[in-house]
């Protein structure tokens, strides 16, 4: 049997899917043919519209070995397991003559724990030892939430925790969940044969396609123990997201409440001389944290220096006597010492790794006004860990909207630890970028506008020439406008003052779920949302309703973030361009995504408007406006308002 070419098993897919055919979608789909067929790696970025997802799927189905999925967010898990592969699995079928099972898989803690559900928690001494259910009063909203998850439990399939609507609160979803650390294992477990977390992995282990998330994709590479099935094929989606994901699943934090709840849950599992070394400890690392200041910190002072080392000490040897408990009475023994070793290991694994000192980690103080200090450690660079981790034994396609920044790859691809295109090495891998464009025509589809006769702003202080820019661009458009905030102290003085002087209706983010504040801005053209990051990211409003997005002003990071700073200056130390390398990539990267809020159908038309006059002014605005789409440019301020009022006005005529 002759194997069915790729033109025609993308176009039956496309068919399936009720899609349409776009050369981009090809050219993408026949590179990551290629990648796999010849163990390299891909780089490619495919602009909003291109049917990304059935570019690799198709190819990575066709291959026939295992390939792993991994995405940043979780519409995409759903949209991939849900609608795109059971729709190109059955389309491929008569011309594959076989049906590539797929699976998604997710970290322990996003499964029901049937050993929770029916053991209940092991409590702190302080809640007294009793039964959350029966705690908590079932007119609450924490006893309605446990009331449902136990009716849920009874009738769920899969035990996921997306899979559950309305969701619950994340208090009410950890009295029946467990991290890995605190899991007792299938074998130890009584409900081990029943367990969705192990049935999750066995689908997984026999699927051909494995759907899962950068952060279990990170925990498998940095952890050791691996999570995944072995694969042939890792393509990772939302790629631009990646290291900010392994940055974060490789970020450490200590706070005197996570100690305390350690010293807690080991006491009766130890003699008293442990358990008080250990209170000890915990103590003194409490008066340090009391007087930390936010910041980083460069070196470890002496007090907190003595303080870990104690916490180290006395950690340690709580997880060595922690085998034989004091107190047979305990109810679930098993699940307790469990739990007691998961909490003192998390501390000892903290505290070890900060007194150890590596030059590429990063330590820094960070102060709530409601949880008190933390201290972080964080890696300097997570590019060697991926390097080493992503790319060996494995072809690897990384995708996403956003990956060229200033015009190239290479700058995303340092961050993933890989050279210069074209370079090779004998430890860096082999690869190829590629922009397969967009379907849409940005050039008459949008303008970007850069309001250049407003002040710079300011690191404090209310900006009421933007508020006025802002105020007149949100008429201009009748509404429809994605207000994105560098800040949320940012987006909710805009909705204040604004809320005074308009009278479109403002909605903002966190005074509603998400999702629920995205489908009331959709349905009301009238409206506007404001928001900060998630919204930069997170928008997909095609039509009438969203035809200004406006940016308040470069998302450069904080002056004062101790990781982002941290690698400036270690870029600088060797000789680069800190401030490009780190700063201007990160607000490049951001910008990109929110200018990507705009266009997101054939028929879209609007303005994306700039209230900083660095990107017109500034020696760096080039590299930044490289990266956004390629909108018609304007520095006009009337050109944008008449352009908004026209794209208003015919909206409005055809009743939207």
């Amino acid at each position: 049997m002759t194997k069915p070419s790729l033109p025609d098993l993308l176009h039956a897919a496309v068919s399936a899917v009720g899609g349409t055919e776009r050369p981009g979608q090809v050219a993408m789909a026949e590179a990551v043919a290629e990648a796999i067929d010849d163990n390299s790696h891909r780089l490619i970025q495919a602009g909003t519209g291109t049917g990304k997802s059935l570019g690799y799927l198709v190819p990575a189905l066709a291959h026939g070995e295992r390939v792993v999925v991994a995405t940043a967010t979780l519409a995409l898990q759903r949209q991939l397991v849900e609608r795109d592969l059971p729709r190109t699995v059955e389309a491929l079928h008569p011309q594959l003559r076989r049906r590539p099972q797929f699976a998604m898989l997710k970290g322990r803690s996003n499964y029901l724990c049937l050993h929770r559900l029916h053991e209940g928690a092991p409590q702190d001494e302080e809640e007294g030892l009793f039964d959350q259910f029966e705690a908590a009063t079932p007119t609450s909203k924490l006893g309605k939430d446990l009331l449902r998850l136990r009716d849920w439990a009874d009738e769920t399939e899969t035990g996921d925790r997306d899979d559950l609507t309305p969701g619950v609160s994340d208090k009410a979803w950890a009295q029946i969940s467990v991290s890995s650390r605190e899991c007792l294992g299938a074998t130890k477990c009584a409900y081990g044969a029943e367990c969705f977390a192990e049935a999750a992995r066995e689908r997984a282990k026999l699927a051909d396609v494995v759907v899962t998330n950068h952060a279990l994709l990170a925990i498998d590479a940095i952890e050791g123990a691996p999570v995944l099935p072995q694969h042939e094929v890792l393509i990772v989606d939302e790629a631009h997201e990646l290291v900010s994901r392994v940055t974060g699943v490789a970020t450490g934090e200590l706070t005197p409440g996570q100690v305390n709840r350690a010293v807690k849950r080991s006491a009766k599992l130890v003699d008293e001389k442990t358990a008080d070394s250990l209170q000890t400890a915990s103590e003194t690392f409490e008066r340090v944290m009391e007087l930390a200041l936010p910041g980083r910190l460069e070196e470890i002072p002496e007090d907190l220096g003595y303080a870990l080392m104690a916490l180290r000490d006395a950690s340690r040897n709580v997880i060595s006597a922690i085998g034989n408990t004091r107190d047979k009475s305990v109810h679930d023994e098993d699940a307790v010492r469990k739990q007691a070793l998961a909490a003192v290991e998390g501390v000892h694994a903290v505290a070890e790794r900060i007194t150890a000192g590596s030059e590429y980690d990063v330590v820094w103080y960070e102060r709530h006004d409601r949880f008190g200090a933390t201290l972080r450690v964080a890696p300097l660079s997570v590019s060697g860990l991926l390097r080493e981790k992503l790319f060996e034994d494995r072809s690897v396609v990384l995708t996403s909207a956003t990956l060229k920044l200033g015009g190239d790859f290479n700058g995303v691809a340092a961050s993933m630890g890989l050279a210069p295109e074209g370079v090779e090495g004998d430890d860096a891998p082999h690869w190829k970028g590629l922009d397969v464009g967009s379907p849409f025509d940005y050039p008459k589809q949008g303008i970007l506008y850069v309001a250049k006769h407003l002040a710079t702003p300011g690191r404090e202080g209310t900006r009421g020439d933007m508020m006025d820019e802002l105020a007149e661009l949100i008429e201009a458009a009748g509404g429809r406008t994605l207000g994105l905030f560098s800040s949320m102290r940012g987006a909710k003085a805009a909705a204040e003052e604004l809320r005074g002087r308009l009278d479109n209706p403002i909605l903002l983010q966190g005074e509603e779920t998400l999702g629920e504040l995205i489908k009331t801005f959709a349905a009301d053209p009238k409206t506007c949302l404001f928001g900060t990051l998630s919204l930069w990211q997170g928008v997909d409003v095609p039509g009438p309703s969203c035809q200004l997005v406006v940016m308040d002003r470069i998302p450069f990071p904080r002056p004062d973030d101790p990781l982002m700073s941290a690698r400036q200056k270690a870029v600088e130390e060797r000789g680069g361009n800190g401030f490009m390398a780190v700063a201007a990539t990160h607000a490049a990267l951001l910008m990109a995504q929110g200018a990507g809020r705009l266009v997101r159908a054939t028929g879209d038309k609007g303005v994306v408007a700039i209230l900083d006059p660095r990107l017109a002014t500034a020696r760096y605005g080039s590299f930044l406006r490289a990266t956004l789409p390629d909108f018609w440019y304007t520095t006009d301020r009337n050109q944008a308002r008449r352009s908004l009022a026209a794209i208003d006005a015919t909206a409005q005529a055809e009743g939207k």
